[in-house]
This record gives C-alpha cells, structure tokens and sequence, in this order.
C-alpha cells in the first residue's frame, strides 16, 4: 500500500498543479479588498465556469487558514453579543474550516487531484464532491464572507449600488424587506443572500445549511456580495428564537463599504 505524501511533497505537488491552473485560465489578477478595517489579503483571480453559469467573483485560494476579525468580539455587542461572536468564529466557523482541509487532505492523499483548486471552482462544481465537502467547504466560505459584511462603524450605500438597488427592487427599503423576508422563511438553518446573477442583475434569495449561489446546486445561483447568517447559532444567545429581531438589527452594522468593493468588482 503507497504511504500519504509528507507535508513537504504535498506543499510542492499543490503549488505545481495551481501554477498549472493559473496558467490554463490566463493572468491571475491579485485584488486586495479594503475598507473599514476589512480582512485584506483575498485572492483575486477571477474563474466562470460555464457548466455553474454563475458570474466571474472574487475567491481565495485554498489555504485553508481562518482569517482573524477586524473587530474585536465585543465590538458589536448591541446587536450581535460578545459570546456569541467568539463561539461562532472560534468555534463553529473554526470546525468548517478543519473539516473542509481534511476532505482536501484525503482527495490529496488519494491522488486525486482537484482541477479546480480555488473554492470557487469547487463551490461551483459541488455536485462533484462529497457532501462533506459541500458543507464544510460552503461553511468556511460563507463564513468568511459574513464576517466582512459587519463592522463596528456606521456605513451606508453609495450613490452607485443605491441606483442598482434601486433599479433591481424599487429602493433600499423594499430591498430591506425582501431581504428580510428570505432570511425570515428560511426554514431551519441557512443564510440570505444579495447576489449578482449572470445577467449583471442583483438577486435575493436563501440557501439551506451551509450552501451558497456560487454552488451548481442552488436554486438561484450568482455571485453573492451581502449574506446574513440565519443558523441559531448565530444570533441565539440574545435573541432567543427571535429571528426577526436578529434579522432587524443586521442593518446597523452592515459594512456597506465591503459590499460595495465587491459590487464594483463584479458588476
């Protein structure tokens, strides 16, 4: 029976088929994402994939290392508690994130080489992998992604992606309530999710569990640019089972500056 390749050789065979991938797609763009004290460092290469229809966004490349906040714990304590905020990040999002690097270690350690080696392409090709990959790979990168859309300091849209909202659902305020309304009917846990589909239109929609619109088995897939976290876990110790409220107290500590990087980026 082979023995699983040492961490040494492991590092050298992923960093030869990325280069590989990198040089079948054409120039990798590096995109640095920032404003308001957000977690920089994001890698930029932009990936469609045909089968997904979903647009080009911004990914990481696989490193499976877990990004620290920008902000303290107990830095949205009015509307997010301090306890939860360290669980959640140390804890639950923590676990995906280790889960996920060990489904990756085992297709490594099998030999079978991914051709989609940026979350990304894998969140794009899901039905491709196992379910454990599904949920922990989709939970590390919502996650991360749900860390950078709140912040400490009052934002607010611009003047351009208020037009789009506009344009897309009349104004920020029925933008607000349909919104709410997805993370609202979401039945048990899952998240909302302000996308850009393949027709450069904002889109709202829900996933269940740990799903998101980059995966080829959403039901309305797209680039996600705003997502809010609807398991228990996130909001329980405040607000108990109201989910509403949770939901309400969102719009104060939405990072509008992060949504609308990522707006620009893909629009």
């Amino acid at each position: 029976m082979p023995t699983a390749p040492n961490k040494k050789n492991v590092l050298y065979l992923y960093t030869m088929i990325r280069r590989k991938f990198i040089g079948d797609i054409g120039k990798a763009t590096l995109a640095t994402v920032v404003g308001g004290g957000l977690i920089n460092n994001i890698m930029g290469c932009a990936t469609t994939n045909k089968n997904s229809g979903t647009n080009n966004t911004l990914n990481y490349n696989i490193d499976f290392t877990q990004k620290p906040l920008a902000y303290n714990y107990n830095a949205l304590n009015q509307y997010i508690d301090e306890a939860t905020m360290t669980i959640h990040h140390t804890k639950h999002a923590a676990a995906y994130l280790k889960n996920a690097k060990d489904e990756w270690d085992e297709l490594i350690a099998k030999k079978n080489w991914d051709k989609y080696p940026t979350i990304i392409g894998v969140l794009n090709n899901i039905k491709n992998y196992s379910p454990k990959m599904r949920n922990n790979l989709g939970g590390h990168y919502n996650h991360e992604m749900f860390w950078q859309c709140l912040t400490p300091n009052q934002t607010a849209p611009t003047e351009k992606l208020t037009t789009a909202i506009n344009t897309s659902f009349g104004s920020i305020d029925a933008f607000k309530i349909k919104f709410n309304d997805a993370a609202k009917s979401r039945f048990g846990s899952g998240w909302a999710w302000l996308s850009i589909d393949a027709n450069k239109k904002l889109v709202i929609s829900s996933t269940p569990n740990q799903d998101n619109p980059l995966m080829n088995v959403a039901e309305q897939q797209g680039s996600p640019i705003l997502c809010l976290d609807v398991w228990e876990h996130a909001y329980y110790l405040k607000y108990q089972n109201k989910r509403a409220d949770y939901i309400a107290a969102f719009w104060n500590i939405v990072n509008w500056k992060y949504v609308e990087s990522l707006y620009n980026a893909l629009a």
